[in-house]
């Protein structure tokens, strides 16, 4: 019990550390949503491709900080959805290989169909 508590302790004083933290931080956005694998994909790319472009200055000022920041929110939405999609993907394929290995013809076409429009996705 002693360890129980001790463990406790230790959670709500490294919760109370991060929490006082949060509170000396800039405010935060909400980003571009990622309602879909496909908005969450383009969202990526061109994040991506305006961070390489902020990065390329020798410094950066407090104005691209701000934008950096803005964008860190649309990329992390991003990255969460084709985290989840891909969770999906992987029990699509899973499918698909159990199936194969079985003789279940229908269960590989199905989940292979929808492994595939998802993957495309990622990678047309």
């Amino acid at each position: 019990m002693k360890n129980f508590a001790m463990t406790l302790f230790a959670a709500l004083l490294v919760t109370g550390t991060a929490a006082a933290d949060d509170n000396d931080r800039p405010d935060h956005f909400d980003g571009k949503p990622a309602e879909t694998l496909e908005a969450a994909v383009t969202n990526f790319s061109e994040g991506n491709q305006r961070l390489a472009e902020l990065l390329k200055a020798d410094t950066l000022d407090d104005e691209q900080l701000a934008e950096i920041h803005q964008l860190s929110y649309t990329l992390e939405n991003a990255l969460a959805k084709i985290d989840d999609e891909v969770e999906g993907m992987a029990v699509s394929l899973e499918e698909v290989h159990v199936g194969s290995e079985t003789g279940a013809p229908e269960q590989v076409a199905d989940s292979g169909q929808t492994y595939l429009e998802a993957a495309q996705t990622l990678i047309p």
